[in-house]
């Protein structure tokens, strides 16, 4: 489980950033090429970067995949709780059941449609004539306009990542019917930043700067 986790994470944070630095080449090769610099406009003009806002595209929706299946696994994901937090436990209990058994069955379902039109659009083909079997009659499946990539490659992303996402909702389950805990993530906390406890006496209308409010009444050191 540890090396699916780091996986799950490493793959994001490499989508995430090679999106990003893919995006910055080509907006700056975009206006850089309109700058009249002897020698270097041609050269860049030479270059063609119009693959660029396709593959960050596909990027970004294989990151949203596999981050929802991240999202389930540390409790990103927001969740409407009021009506479920009001319930004694024995039956808050079965409500969250029942709703980590219902995000399971529909992200089975999903990822079992999108592995049949995955396997429809191409990857029957591929994998047969990688196998060196035939492949008559077989469609071949379309390409991606820029790249020429098989669409079902990009489709891809659809099967893994739900299924993934169905897994996390299993091991969240199974996990809550042995221990009686789900993942939680607090949304205002910062990861390397934490918050530093005052001291006991701390008073902050005692403060003699402009950041906080005064107690013009009662400061320290003032005889009443």
């Amino acid at each position: 489980m540890k090396f699916l986790d780091h996986l799950e994470e490493w793959l994001v944070t490499f989508l995430m950033g090679a999106a990003t630095l893919i995006i910055f080449v080509a907006v700056v090769h975009r206006y850089a090429a309109g700058l009249p610099i002897p020698g270097v406009q041609d050269w860049l003009l030479s270059l063609s970067l119009s693959w660029a806002q396709e593959l960050t595209i596909i990027m970004f929706v294989w990151m949203a995949k596999f981050g929802a299946a991240y999202g389930v696994r540390t409790g990103i994901h927001v969740g409407v709780d009021v009506l479920i937090n009001r319930m004694q436990d024995k039956m808050k209990s079965k409500f969250i059941v029942f709703g980590l058994c219902a995000g399971a069955l529909f992200t089975g379902i999903v990822a079992t449609l999108g592995a049949t039109f995955v396997w429809d659009n191409g990857a029957h083909h591929a994998w047969f004539n990688l196998l060196g079997l035939s492949v008559e009659g077989i469609p071949e499946g379309p390409t991606t306009p820029d790249l020429e990539m098989p669409t079902w490659m990009v489709y891809s992303a659809v099967p893994l990542g739900t299924s993934l996402m169905c897994f996390r909702f299993l091991q969240v389950m199974v996990n809550f019917l042995k221990t009686g805990e789900l993942p939680h993530h607090d949304h205002g906390h910062v990861e390397g930043l934490e918050a530093e406890t005052p001291p006991v006496d701390f008073n902050p209308l005692a403060m003699d700067d402009n950041l906080h409010p005064s107690d013009l009444q009662n400061k320290e050191g003032d005889s009443k």
